[in-house]
């Protein structure tokens, strides 16, 4: 009796222990789960064809169909912000990256670089096990000689890639493995070498540690601007966009509310005002062979993800992948000018090819984009089909600037394949997601240095058993364009028009009608909540703010 009664004590003993430790209890490395976490660069909320494009993206549509699709996820409006907030679980002023990365005002919100109060996702999961690795975009570093902020020294075992913004696809400028500059291959193409190094550092990472966890970054720089591809993929769209914006813009609305993303209440938002009607158009070979380039761009992306997918399932360890898909800011307005050649010559490597020719740099109507020596973008008109429904473009904060696709694929967590989400969610959620997912607490201190505390919540509830994520405000600032998001009121601040506009969501979601007028209490109300957010959370003080204190003082 007196050896039962130790037995049960032990037990009893065990439990309160295993109750009260203040670290919580894991799985087996065996069990956790691998995180992939793939970025797409200014691509538009409906370019995937599994969110109504016409651009075939067969494997992207295959992980949607057999995973989760969200309807109403959030960027950061631009690629710097976007990736500060997406790595940091921060807003991204709080992570130092509220500008970009060559914005070094010294205040603290726009350091131009992640900062020391911030933990990367590489970093929160090391602690856990993960094997921690990178391919592609960086954009999180002000200064590319000093190696602080570099991938390595931020929480990744292995990186290749370029720590600058976009640039040559053919011969990208500064392109790195490691700390190291590095060679080209053959053939070069940098989409396609993004998934060869992903690959590799996966295969290398289940030969050297079969029973732990990994975290894969594959940071596309497609499709991005400069419209650069292999002549073999554009040829697969040539006469795909004959039919011209207005049509193409009105068959994707179509084709989103069939598949149910779009609910019946859904109107398409006018044509942009700066827009000609397709017929009025008068260079229309050049405007074709432009979003020709891009699909072909897209569609390249799409079969590299389908590489690394097939790499997953042939080393049998796709079922317990956690792979989140996204898009950093929506379709991207900018006109590529000669005003911009200081500026696009340090992304190229000073405006030359690989093989020293003179690149043709903006956006010029006798110039045919694809190949190396052109540096041109899709401009306006096709950016407002590609964020079809929306109205505006990347750096608003208008849904047409910060709506982007998320795709959400796990077997082994999620029970309800081909779901459509349609709780409103954003980027700082996905590092409490993703911890969540992989057991892991975020750390109040690293290094040490304090840590401030992260800002999104875990979306492993929604995920797994279609729970409800939390009743919250969402908030967002990028060069003077504001907006807060409070249920189904939405109130932005536009630059352009210098004034707050108030949207109701729900019965105008693609923000065409203002009621500001209407309702000055709500705008009161949701002005002062964003006036307290942006102190709190270093969007001021900024250089407004800055220059007003010192002419006062």
């Amino acid at each position: 009796m007196s050896v039962l009664r130790k037995f049960v004590e032990y037990v009893l003993f065990v439990c309160c222990w295993g109750m009260l430790s203040c670290t919580p209890r894991t799985a087996p490395k065996s069990e956790l789960p691998n995180i992939l976490l793939i970025v797409a660069d200014d691509m538009g909320y409906s370019d995937l064809s599994c969110y109504g494009g016409e651009i075939p993206t067969p494997h992207l549509d295959a992980l949607a169909h057999q995973g989760l699709r969200f309807t109403q996820f959030y960027n950061g409006a631009r690629c710097c912000p976007s990736r500060a907030s997406l790595m940091t679980g921060l807003h991204p002023h709080q992570s130092g990256l509220g500008g970009m990365n060559g914005d070094q005002s010294g205040l603290p919100g726009y350091m131009g670089e992640i900062s020391g109060e911030c933990v990367t996702i590489a970093e929160a999961l090391k602690p856990g096990g993960y094997g921690t690795y990178m391919a592609g975009k960086w954009h999180l570093t002000a200064d590319t000689s000093r190696q602080r902020n570099w991938p390595i020294q931020r929480g990744f075992d292995r990186f290749f890639g370029t720590l600058n913004g976009g640039g040559n696809f053919f011969h990208p400028d500064r392109l790195m493995e490691d700390n190291q500059l590095t060679t080209y291959a053959e053939d070069f193409y940098y989409t396609e070498q993004i998934a060869d190094h992903t690959i590799e550092y996966i295969q290398e990472h289940l030969k050297e540690k079969p029973a732990g966890p990994f975290f894969s970054y594959v940071a596309f720089t497609a499709p991005h601007f400069p419209l650069h591809a292999p002549d073999t993929a554009i040829q697969k769209f040539e006469g795909a966009f004959d039919e011209g914006w207005d049509v193409l813009r009105k068959k994707r609305f179509e084709r989103m509310k069939k598949m149910g993303l779009l609910e019946d209440h859904f109107t398409l938002s006018k044509r942009d005002s700066l827009i000609p009607a397709w017929e009025e158009e008068v260079h229309k070979d050049w405007e074709k062979r432009k979003m020709e380039v891009y699909a072909a761009q897209l569609w390249l992306m799409d079969q590299q993800i389908g590489r690394i997918v097939e790499a997953l399932e042939k080393n049998e360890v796709l079922d317990n992948t956690l792979i989140l898909f996204l898009s950093d800011n929506g379709g991207c307005a900018e006109e590529i000018t000669m005003g911009w050649y200081n500026f696009v010559s340090r992304l190229t490597g000073g405006g030359r090819t690989s093989a020293g020719d003179t690149i043709h740099i903006s956006n010029r109507p006798d110039v045919m984009p694809g190949p190396e020596n052109t540096f041109q973008s899709v401009g306006l008109n096709w950016a407002n089909l590609q964020n079809t429904p929306f109205r505006m473009y990347k750096r608003s904060t208008e849904e047409g600037g910060i709506a982007t696709p998320l795709i959400v694929h796990w077997p082994k967590g999620i029970q309800r394949p081909g779901e459509i989400v349609r709780t409103p969610a954003y980027l700082p959620d996905l590092m409490p997601t993703i911890l969540a997912a992989a057991g892991q607490m975020y750390p109040q201190e690293y290094q040490g240095n304090s840590i401030l505390p992260v800002q999104g919540h875990s979306l492993i509830p929604l995920i797994k058993q279609n729970g409800q994520a939390p009743d919250r405000k969402m908030y967002w600032e990028h060069l003077g364009n504001k907006a807060i998001r409070d249920g189904d009121w939405k109130l932005v601040y536009s630059r352009p028009l210098d004034k707050w506009q108030l949207f109701n969501l729900k019965e105008d979601p693609v923000e065409e009608h203002d009621l500001a007028a209407q309702f000055p209490e709500t705008v009161n109300r949701l002005q002062e909540n964003w006036t307290e957010w942006a102190w709190d959370s270093k969007v001021f003080p900024n250089r407004e703010t800055k220059n007003h204190s010192e002419e006062n003082n």
